[in-house]
């Protein structure tokens, strides 16, 4: 009895095994996996951008911003040597690009290329928590997610420039991820927008969904930081929120077909540099529309799942649209799309969505198109190269449509429900008019 008894006490006094996992906390059969197939991805990846000859121009624009910041030269006269490019960004963003003068070219290359994957494994886990992926298999989704998703065209030419376009979607996501009761959220959809504008839209996203508190911090988190830009660097503050910011010619031509926003599509589609009033009615009536949908998602969480996360994705998909250059990399926002599909895919019409999202981002086939250039692409060329739009519009169709749907389902349901109550109380003798209980002999003692 006594050993029996020790035994049982050792039994219990053993931790158990959690759901999916054993306790010691050593990686499972699927981490392992996942860290196989993404190690194999990853190399491959490394091997065609060397083959490819990845230029990181972008990070060289970077690094010669910094340089003018440190050097007190005029930052937007400055042009990049051999690529006659401009500084495009706020001089708050200029300002966090001066530690890139700390290293040689080669050298930032190779942490700036790090710091890129550190950025998307950030991104993917984000992606993932905005999508409620479930804990227990999140490390090997997040694992496997950031092996494969340097594929994706957006993320691919990310890397391939030296973009910062996974600190901006990390940013954002860090902010959406956060409870709604959090004093400093908000705070990375201002910094977002302090270093590229567009995520501003975010800050009018949580205004009009009701996180009034939130708004107001990333648009105080903003403002403070172009203050600190105006205050160390006056001249160039002026120039940039007067003057530079308005001229759309310096971010680069807009019939590009880089350039996939709505209005690079138009202008591809009418064989014209610019769009005139048909692009400014078409990117109106698209911005309208995305807006919408993205607000009355955000409102929806009592009849849609993850109805907050579908917001934040349709308005992300807005600001690339309505923008007037939303080059390639900028949709890297087709990570936490992703993450959104493939939690949901149980249906067909699901799974087809989810692998025309997937063609579409891995498919680089804008880069085919034999006028790169934009102007005289042949009709049949148009959709290839302007692949990004379409599927933006078609994301926050599905999701408007969605919505409308489940919202009359919710109403025809109340509306059953009322009606299963009223005939309840139409067949209770107890509510029936002119009825008095005290009176019913049923209920009446007799003497």
């Amino acid at each position: 009895m006594r050993e029996f008894g020790l035994k049982r006490w050792t039994r219990q006094a053993e931790p158990e095994e959690p759901e999916g996992g054993p306790a010691t906390g050593r990686p499972n059969s699927w981490t392992i996996a996942a860290a196989c197939a993404a190690a194999v991805s990853l190399t491959a990846f490394v091997l065609v951008r060397h083959l490819h000859g990845a230029t990181m121009v972008d990070m060289l624009v970077y690094r010669a911003e910094g340089q003018a910041v440190v050097n007190g030269q005029d930052l937007y006269a400055m042009r990049l040597p051999g690529w006659d490019l401009p500084a495009t960004y706020p001089p708050f963003a200029a300002m966090l690009f001066v530690p890139s003068t700390w290293f040689d070219v080669s050298t930032l290359r190779v942490l700036v290329m790090l710091l890129n994957y550190a950025l998307l494994a950030g991104a993917v886990h984000l992606s993932l928590r905005l999508a409620g992926w479930p804990e227990r298999t999140r490390p090997a989704a997040v694992i496997l997610a950031t092996g494969l998703g340097v594929w994706l065209e957006p993320v691919f030419t990310t890397f391939q420039y030296g973009q910062v376009n996974l600190g901006i979607l990390c940013l954002v996501l860090w902010d959406l991820t956060r409870p709604d009761r959090s004093r400093f959220k908000g705070v990375g959809i201002g910094l977002a927008t302090a270093i590229k504008i567009t995520p501003g839209l975010f800050a009018v996203y949580l205004l009009l969904t009701g996180r009034v508190r939130a708004g107001l911090v990333s648009i105080a988190t903003f403002l403070g930081a172009g203050l600190i830009g105006w205050l160390a660097l006056p001249d160039a503050s002026y120039g940039f929120w007067s003057t530079y910011l308005w001229d759309p010619s310096r971010v680069g031509v807009t019939v590009l077909v880089d350039n996939q926003s709505l209005r690079g599509a138009v202008c591809r589609l009418l064989d014209v540099n610019d769009p005139g009033l048909v692009g400014l009615i078409a990117s109106a009536l698209v911005g309208a529309l995305g807006l919408g949908v993205a607000v009355l998602a955000g409102r929806s969480a009592r009849v849609l799942r993850r109805a907050d996360a579908w917001g934040a994705v349709c308005a992300a998909f807005t600001a690339l649209l309505v923008s007037p250059i939303s080059w390639t990399h900028h949709w890297v926002w087709c990570v936490p799309l992703i993450a959104l599909l493939v939690v949901e895919a149980r249906t067909r019409a699901r799974q087809a969505l989810l692998a025309v999202t997937l063609v579409v981002f891995l498919s680089h086939v804008m880069w085919t198109v034999p006028h790169r250039w934009g102007r005289g692409v042949a009709w049949y060329w148009q959709l290839p190269g302007s692949i990004y739009p379409p599927l933006g519009i078609a994301v926050l169709a599905v999701v408007g449509l969605r919505l409308y749907r489940a919202r009359r389902q919710a109403v025809d349901a109340s509306a059953g429900a009322w009606a299963l109550l009223a005939t309840k109380l139409d067949h209770d003798p107890g509510h029936e008019p002119g009825h008095d209980p005290d009176r019913d002999p049923a209920l009446t003692n007799r003497t």
